[in-house]
C-alpha cells in the first residue's frame, strides 16, 4: 500500500464512524504523532552528578547480570 492508498483508506474507513468514535482516532493519532520524552538539552544539567562509586557499582552489576542469557529462562 502506498502512503496516498493508506490515507485515502483511514479516511474511507472514518466516514463510517460516528463523530465521537472520530474524535477518539483523531485523538489517538495525535498522541502517535507527539515527541516523547524531552531533548537531550534539557538534560545536560544531569551530566556528572553520578558519583564515581555509583558508577562503578553499576558497571560491576551490568557486567554480571546483564552480559548474560539464561537459556532456560523460557
Amino acid at each position: 500500500m502506498t502512503n496516498a492508498s493508506i490515507k485515502a483508506e483511514i479516511v474511507k474507513q472514518l466516514d463510517y464512524l460516528p463523530t465521537e468514535l472520530q474524535r477518539h482516532v483523531l485523538d489517538f493519532v495525535r498522541t502517535l504523532s507527539r515527541p516523547k520524552g524531552v531533548p537531550g538539552k534539557q538534560l545536560l544539567h544531569f551530566a556528572g552528578t553520578i558519583g564515581e562509586d555509583d558508577l562503578q557499582a553499576m558497571t560491576r552489576a551490568i557486567e554480571a547480570e546483564c552480559e548474560r542469557v539464561d537459556w532456560n529462562e523460557w
